[in-house]
């Protein structure tokens, strides 16, 4: 004997009722049935707002009851055929009839009690029930129908009655010792007591009931027939990465149920527990999915210890500490007797080893009367100083990872907890059994989607890392950013376990942002059609997304963006830039940012703020790291200017060449800031601070070849007209570096504590003279590279490079 449970979503209409009869006809073949039926969706949300309706004295209850009255005639006139639809209408109208009666007593009386409320929503059940169980005798007459009130006792604890087990068995196990229908419908949800009073089991009752009727006639199995395939290992709703659990034991199956895993009602296991019956979950949509099997089955040796991981929302942490608590016997007695007597489910406990202070988790409902009763309880100690008034920590959320096997693995708690710290989610209290099959953590609940997420890809998605990135400024060197992101999405995933996501772009006019990530082939599209740009709106949605893993991409070269860095890494997003004017700002400044990146656990990760793609920042931070001292650099940092002076001839006038810098996209928006040396000087000081030393923009001597004239200039228009008035000065330059046999080299050099930036003439035996194209040099002398020095040297300009430096930046946060 096979006992099925269809719930609310599976006959939500005539359409489902019609895969649940396909369904159970199919498996009546090989065996005896009984179906435990929910009642149709929201029928119960319409019968509690009925009823609150009637008690209030609303007359619009009628409407509500017009409503559930229609919802069942519809069923009936599509799976009846029209010859025999007469009685069974005739039943649902008298049905409906005594709920109406009753909802007029509610009205008169404005009243509603405990008692009348389970009677009324018993009908859901009852009507559904009735219709599916009919629309099984139009396969066979045979099939019948029991009303589970006449089986299932219980005592008269209205909205949550307690079974009586030993004569809910016995009329179970009579009744179908001599019924011989292959197919029998019972409704879920509702009992009555031994006075034939109608009771409900408590949400999630009708699976409950199938577990009775389950266990009492020792079933061959439970099968639980919903909306979805089986218990999954987070919430998919919250974790889109999610899996069915394909099998699972009884007791890993409560942990998931009771935190959170809304597809099984928890007292639904104990009643084929005892007996080793399997629960089998499965969708009704989609049949020939595997589903769950809920069993005592071991797992194998190899197999994942963390089953799942699941949470509750709406909780509040209540703590009680005080210096009077410590060796005095009883004190958490009081505190426990307190709640039970008002009724306060406790849902989480720890306690201290000092027995200074315990914290237990409730339902943010009972807060505030949890509050009054503990500090009425406590009055005399509160008076006397020896304990303090109990502290209330509201719109919080418990997560846990449960498994049987966990015991057996060392290490999970704090991996656990390294993947919630590494994302910035505070943990407010922790809870682990000595069964260690469950790890339980109080976390605020606006993190709780983030944590849910982080810790999924840790347990679940072979230590696969989603990247969340939010790009700002997407120009030449942007586009070229997420073209080479959609090159490599697929190569990152597979190789290096990164899944990077594009979740928002802005320009200087439009944003745009979307939370499972942006189809990068259509980003450009989507964005012109975006809501107006704005810095602090697109910070503050960054803030509320509070996603994994979420990385600020700056590619402008804005100062008022820069300025955005701190909110950033106060959130714990992360921040790659080639944005150079945050860290060459005032040294205090950019201090302030590195701590906050350490604070915060936070990358702030800005390579491409010199040499473009070239890895000189993170080799000057491996020299640092290990030990090594700079004590002198030498370098060609702007590629934009040696591509300028590298083209600059006879032919080609230096105007010219600027234009043409510009348009290959080598230099900034201004040239004017890469052409006076503010670009380089920035660059160098750069290179100073990360070598260790302090060091301000001022303290760099820039000796311009500029004339004051175009250093006057304040629009880009003006400048350009200022190089050709000043051709001759440019022009001179050039003649002088032939007449020396040199070549023009814009040149940074630190040392003995002392900065410049300037024009110089290389002659031809510096390893600087044969640097071509965009090409940038640098040289390190360090105490270890005394005479030779560490040198790197390679395109250091251009959108494609740039680019690939920001996404090198990228995957370092990745492989952290």
């Amino acid at each position: 004997m096979i006992v099925l449970k269809f719930g609310g979503t599976s006959v939500a209409n005539a359409q489902n009722i019609k895969l649940v009869l396909d369904i159970v006809l199919n498996k009546a073949k090989q065996d005896k049935l009984i179906v435990v039926v929910s009642a149709f969706t929201k029928v119960t949300d319409l019968l509690i707002l009925a009823s609150k309706k009637a008690a209030s004295n609303d007359e619009s209850f009628k409407e509500v009851v017009a409503e559930i009255e229609k919802k069942h005639l519809d069923a009936i006139k599509e799976l009846i055929p029209v010859s025999e639809q007469s009685s069974s209408l005739s039943h649902i109208k008298r049905i409906i009839n005594h709920l109406e009666t009753l909802l007029d007593g509610c009205f008169l009386l404005g009243e509603l009690s405990p008692r009348t409320s389970d009677t009324i929503l018993s009908f859901g059940e009852l009507l559904s029930s009735y219709i599916i169980a009919e629309a099984f005798k139009q396969h066979d007459k045979n099939n019948g129908y029991k009303d589970s009130r006449e089986l299932i006792k219980t005592n008269n604890n209205y909205g949550k009655a307690v079974v009586n087990f030993d004569v809910t068995n016995s009329l179970i196990a009579d009744y179908f010792a001599s019924n011989t229908s292959q197919i029998v419908v019972m409704p879920g949800f509702i009992a009555s007591t031994d006075d034939a009073i109608g009771t409900t089991l408590g949400r999630g009752g009708s699976d409950y009931t199938a577990a009775i009727i389950a266990g009492a006639l020792n079933a061959t199995e439970l099968e639980i027939w919903t909306d979805v395939n089986g218990m999954f290992t987070a919430n998919p709703k919250i974790v889109k990465q999610a899996q069915p659990i394909a099998t699972i034991s009884y007791q890993e199956a409560m942990e998931l149920s009771h935190f959170g895993a809304k597809v099984l009602y928890p007292p639904t296991i104990q009643p084929v527990l005892r007996k080793n019956i399997p629960i089998l979950i499965k969708n009704t949509f989609e049949p020939e999915a595997e589903g769950t099997l809920i069993s005592i089955k071991e797992d194998t040796p190899n197999s994942n210890p963390v089953k799942g991981i699941s949470h509750i929302d709406h909780i509040s942490l209540i703590t009680l500490e005080g210096s009077g608590m410590i060796g005095v016997a009883g004190s958490s007695k009081r505190l426990f007797e307190v709640l039970s007597h008002e009724q306060i489910n406790v849902i989480f406990i720890t306690q201290a080893s000092s027995e200074h202070s315990i914290c237990i988790g409730i339902l943010n409902s009972d807060a505030e009367k949890a509050e009054n009763a503990i500090n009425k309880a406590f009055a005399v100690e509160i008076a006397q100083n020896k304990i303090d008034p109990c502290i209330v920590e509201t719109n919080l959320c418990i997560i846990a990872l449960v498994g049987e096997n966990m015991k057996n693995h060392q290490g999970l708690s704090g991996r656990m907890f390294s993947t919630l710290g590494k994302n910035n989610v505070n943990i407010r209290a922790i809870a682990q059994g000595a069964s260690e099959r469950n790890i339980s953590a109080v976390i605020n609940e606006r993190d709780v989607k983030k944590a849910l997420n982080t810790l999924h890809e840790n347990f679940f998605e072979e230590n696969t890392k989603q990247l969340n990135l939010f790009v700002m400024g997407v120009g030449n060197v942007g586009e070229k950013f997420i073209e080479q992101i959609s090159q490599q999405k697929k190569f990152l995933k597979e190789n290096l376990k990164i899944n990077v996501r594009v979740v928002a772009v802005s320009n200087s006019r439009k944003m745009y942002f979307d939370e499972d990530g942006i189809p990068l082939k259509e980003w450009q599209s989507l964005l012109e059609n975006g809501e107006t740009a704005n810095k602090e709106a697109f910070i503050t949605k960054v803030k509320s997304l509070n996603l994994r893993n979420s990385i600020f991409v700056d590619i402008t070269a804005n100062q008022e963006v820069s300025e955005t860095y701190e909110q950033y890494l106060k959130q714990n997003v992360a921040v790659v830039t080639c944005n150079k004017i945050a860290c060459s700002s005032a040294y205090d400044n950019y201090k302030k940012l590195k701590n906050l990146s350490r604070q915060y656990n936070a990358p702030f990760l800005f390579e491409t703020n010199v040499g473009a793609g070239l890895p000189i920042i993170d080799t000057l931070k491996h020299l640092i790291a290990s030990g090594d001292k700079v004590n002198k650099i030498q370098a060609v940092l702007s590629g934009s200017l040696n591509f300028i002076f590298n083209n600059f001839d006879e032919n080609n006038s230096f105007h010219d060449v600027v234009k043409e810098a510009g348009v290959q996209g080598f230099t900034e928006p201004d040239p004017k800031i890469d052409l006076s040396g503010v670009d380089v000087a920035r660059k160098i000081l750069i290179l100073i601070r990360e070598s260790g030393y302090q060091f301000d923009i001022e303290d760099i001597t820039n000796k311009s070849f500029l004339p004051a004239e175009c250093l006057a200039t304040t629009n880009n228009e003006d400048f350009f007209k200022s190089l050709i008035k000043n051709a001759a000065h440019f022009e001179n330059l050039l003649a002088e570096a032939k007449a020396k046999d040199s070549r023009l080299k814009y040149v940074a050099t630190f040392e003995n504590g002392k900065a410049s930036v300037g024009l110089e003439f290389i002659p031809k035996e510096s390893p600087f003279y044969n640097l071509e194209g965009k090409d940038n040099i640098v040289q390190f002398y360090t105490d270890r590279y005394i005479d030779q020095p560490l040198l790197i040297k390679g395109a250091g300009a251009g959108a494609a490079v740039t680019a690939s430096g920001i996404f090198a930046d990228v995957i370092r946060i990745g492989n952290i």
